[in-house]
């Protein structure tokens, strides 16, 4: 890690340590000669009987009452819950799955997060934010110049499929229109700069987001490529805590965020004067959105929410406004200040 807290593009390789030896004091060998007879175990096997187990890292996970590693994890809030399982029951037909976070009490709302779904064009989210780490590792430049090839034209969102084959544009250039109008071809040409799948993929596990996959290129018309909304909540979380990439990468990545011009999905719910660094995706059986919510008193709250539905279905947009909603006018209420 360098001393940006930016993470090199590699994969990290580990030693193992040695043993300390254990003497083999007379209690320790009678003990040992006991197992020997019931068990035919070797000997240098019993001598480790004393030594204190390593932490088993497989099923403690290391700071479990952490989000992400970086917010601590507060209380699910139910009354929440409950006025969103009560509007599902009115949207029966449909199966979402969401994620919400509080980041002044680290309090939360869960139901289903780590479900998988399509990520559609959210999947643009954690590649953006890999752009930056190369960025940050001196690997790639804004100004830097990508040329338009035919095998990465793609149909579907964005105008870059209309211009002829050849053009260029700078690194900058093509990653605003991916995260702005979700450009397709954008995203396939900042995917193959970044060296490809599976290099980035690579990086989403790194980061700890176990459901993010990229699977084929731009447009993912069939839905191939994964994620979950709490995979795309830690990533949001990781970001506002100043991980993964430099403050000044940040900053640039949030304004990038800022100009997401989809503003149907969860922005559609938030109150005047909120700001929504985002990114949505719409596939037509599945919708998503996620980002960093900043309303007008400086409060940030992280969300994430997919929704499976009958196909080009407004009422799977209606629902995650109303998720929004109830979410935003959850948080905004003012703190009641307890008496002496």
């Amino acid at each position: 890690m360098s001393a940006t807290g930016v993470v090199e593009w590699g994969i990290e390789t580990g030693e193992q340590s040695s043993q300390t030896a254990i003497p083999i004091t007379p209690n320790l060998q009678k003990k040992a000669q006991v197992l020997l007879f019931q068990t035919k175990a070797p000997l240098q096997d019993i001598a480790t009987i004393n030594q204190p187990s390593p932490p088993d890292i497989l099923t403690k996970p290391i700071n479990a009452s952490m989000f992400a590693g970086v917010v601590p994890f507060g209380e699910e809030i139910p009354q929440l819950k409950s006025q969103i399982n009560a509007l599902m029951a009115r949207y029966s037909f449909l199966k979402p799955g969401m994620f919400f976070m509080d980041l002044e009490t680290g309090n939360y709302l869960d139901i289903s997060g780590d479900k998988v779904f399509p990520a559609a064009s959210t999947i643009k989210f954690p590649i953006l934010i890999a752009l930056f780490e190369k960025i940050d590792a001196g690997k790639v430049k804004l100004n830097d110049t990508l040329v338009m090839r035919r095998d990465l034209v793609a149909s579907g969102s964005g105008d870059l499929q209309y211009q002829r084959v050849g053009t260029k544009l700078t690194v900058l250039q093509t990653v605003n229109k991916m995260i702005s109008i979700s450009d397709n071809t954008a995203t396939n040409m900042i995917i193959d700069r970044l060296g490809g799948k599976a290099i980035l993929n690579q990086r989403f596990r790194s980061w700890g987001l176990k459901n993010t996959v990229i699977r084929h290129l731009l447009g993912d018309f069939k839905g191939t490529n994964t994620t979950s909304p709490t995979d795309l909540v830690k990533l949001s979380a990781l970001i506002q805590y100043h991980k993964l990439i430099s403050d000044a990468s940040r900053s640039q990545a949030l304004d990038i965020l800022n100009h997401c011009h989809n503003k149907k999905l969860l922005a559609a719910g938030l109150g005047s004067g909120a700001l929504i660094a985002h990114k949505t995706g719409d596939i037509g059986f599945v919708i998503g959105d996620a980002g960093i919510v900043e309303m007008p008193n400086g409060k940030r709250y992280l969300a994430g929410i997919f929704v499976r539905r009958p196909y080009n279905d407004i009422r799977g947009r209606d629902f995650v406004r109303q998720v929004s909603r109830l979410v935003y006018t959850y948080l905004n209420q003012p703190k009641l200040t307890q008496l002496p």
